[in-house]
């Protein structure tokens, strides 16, 4: 694939025949927003906000040697080492339909499995924001870089996948630097606050109300806030977090 007419590092690469030769058990499973819509992408989010739980469960399974648990935006996913794909996999799909208000058929059409190749090609498009909705978005590496670091303080990692995170790290460095990928600062925020002035022109004055406080929703009082928007209102399902939230741009929380 070519961007900006620049050369392609999609293949060949080194890192990925080196990294494949060592990962014949590796496993990613997971949702993302090209399976699943945003009320279950939001629901499995709440599994983990406390990643110490989430990596008990995970050390507790005979079948997974070492784990590795991301969440971004618009994905939730599990990548593992297991001897045993295909009950590893079972597992991590128990996990995901535990939550209370996801029923049992909830996953069938939106989780998915993707195993040694497949599994290491996704994970380099994750982290070098090939595979976002919005191509390209920086904030997805550090929110990858934010999960490995969680990983390695609970012991959840190993040989295998710290060598392969650290070959997507520089797998993600090489695309934002031999490509035009990262040539603009893009983002979902972005898109939106780009997709509300072609709506309602000049945004200065405006008052907005904006819905949910996590760090999209930042992104996007700050692109808001250099439009010169006015009064600002976050509504957020906990209230704590979007009073925390509207305090710093000035604004209030509902």
């Amino acid at each position: 694939m070519h961007l900006c007419g620049r050369q392609p590092v999609a293949h060949g690469l080194p890192q990925f025949r080196q990294v494949h030769s060592t990962a014949m058990n590796l496993l990613l499973c997971g949702v993302n927003h090209k399976t699943a819509p945003v009320a279950l992408r939001e629901k499995l989010a709440c599994l983990i906000p406390d990643a110490g739980h989430a990596y008990d469960h995970l050390k507790s399974w005979p079948e997974v040697s070492e784990s590795l648990l991301y969440t971004t935006c618009n994905r939730v996913e599990v990548m593992c080492v297991s001897e045993a794909p295909d009950e590893a996999a079972a597992r991590v799909r128990e996990f995901f339909a535990s939550h209370p208000e996801i029923a049992p058929g909830d996953l069938d059409e939106s989780f998915y499995v993707h195993r040694d190749r497949e599994a290491v090609q996704h994970f380099f498009r994750v982290a070098s924001s090939l595979d976002s909705m919005v191509v390209g978005e920086p904030q997805i590496l550090g929110q990858v870089k934010q999960a490995y670091r969680e990983a390695t303080a609970h012991h959840a990692t190993g040989p295998i996948l710290n060598r392969l995170v650290h070959k997507a790290f520089s797998v993600a460095k090489r695309v934002r630097g031999e490509t035009g990928i990262g040539d603009h600062a893009v983002s979902v925020s972005y898109a939106a606050i780009a997709m509300a002035k072609k709506i309602f022109g000049d945004l200065a004055g405006k008052n907005v109300l904006l819905l949910g406080a996590g760090e999209m929703a930042e992104l996007a009082l700050e692109h808001l806030k250099g439009q010169g928007a006015g009064q600002i209102t976050v509504a957020n399902r906990t209230l704590a977090r979007g009073v925390a939230l509207a305090r710093r741009f000035n604004g209030e929380a509902v």
